[in-house]
């Protein structure tokens, strides 16, 4: 057996019985960052921890600190044993848990003050600890919803400021959007508009779960339908008033000149 394999053998039992030193535990929250909580509601953040068999978590701790500013000082939620499956933080409406390899922090009555970015940090028996983070944001009202217009591409967009999940929809003339006007992007927010010229109200309409918030472009009058209509009646009244009187006229000019015979003729009879 040559040295090489001697060697071999030699450190593959070593590495064995110190699998700690060389396997990395992680932590990391599970919801999609940021988080975006109502005012009121509940804040539920969920943790998975990855360790290996022979690795044993000691204890658990949630922490918040503000997410931006110079004075970031961090304030401790909740620290629980790793044995304890339930337990409460430093406010009573703050709850943790442990199930499996999983940890949930909970806070109930979530208010602007709970915004920040949290940690989960995770200690292991010999001391060693690693952490993961999650930036938690108040979910806030559509504001200020504006139109801009590119005449040279004739599209019209619509900006809305701040709001959380904005969505956006678009009318004309208190109408839906069809093919003869436009059509709209797939986010929602540009209306490329496909009629000739352009004209009329359109209306775009920001909303999410706050409620809705709309802004309007007005553009020349258009030309409806209606009002093609109308004038296409007067003239036919026109016509047929015109052709009532003519017809009125000759039957006026026959019968006079009926009556002016019957004159003459009467009149040439007293003569003889």
């Amino acid at each position: 057996m040559d040295l090489q394999c001697f060697l071999c053998w030699k450190v593959v039992p070593l590495l064995l019985l110190l699998p700690g030193r060389f396997w990395c535990m992680k932590v990391h929250i599970l919801n999609e960052q940021p988080v975006h909580v109502l005012p009121g509601s509940k804040l539920v953040l969920t943790a998975r921890i990855e360790k290996d068999p022979w690795e044993e978590v000691s204890t658990i701790t949630w922490a918040r600190e503000p997410e931006t500013g110079q004075d970031r000082a961090k304030v401790t939620l909740a620290t629980c044993p790793a044995k304890t499956p339930n337990c409460s933080g430093g406010r009573p409406d703050v709850q943790m848990n442990l199930k499996q390899q999983e940890t949930t922090l909970q806070i109930n009555g979530y208010s602007i003050a709970d915004s920040g970015e949290y940690s989960v940090t995770v200690i292991d028996h010999s001391g060693a600890n690693t952490t993961g983070r999650c930036i938690v944001r108040e979910y806030e009202a559509v504001h200020h919803v504006s139109i801009s217009i590119n005449m040279s591409h004739s599209t019209l967009v619509c900006h809305e400021a701040w709001g959380t999940e904005p969505s956006f929809s678009w009318l004309h003339e208190r109408a839906a959007i069809t093919q003869q006007v436009g059509r709209v992007s797939k986010d929602g927010n540009t209306l490329f508009v496909t009629m000739t010229p352009i004209c009329g109200h359109f209306t775009c309409m920001v909303g999410n779960k706050l409620g809705y918030s709309s802004a309007t472009y007005t553009a020349a009058p258009c030309e409806s339908g209606g009002r093609g209509m109308t004038a296409a009646v007067v003239c036919l009244v026109l016509l047929v008033l015109v052709c009532g009187g003519v017809l009125a006229f000759l039957l006026w000019r026959r019968h006079r000149q009926n009556n002016r015979g019957e004159r003459l003729y009467e009149h040439a009879g007293n003569t003889i």
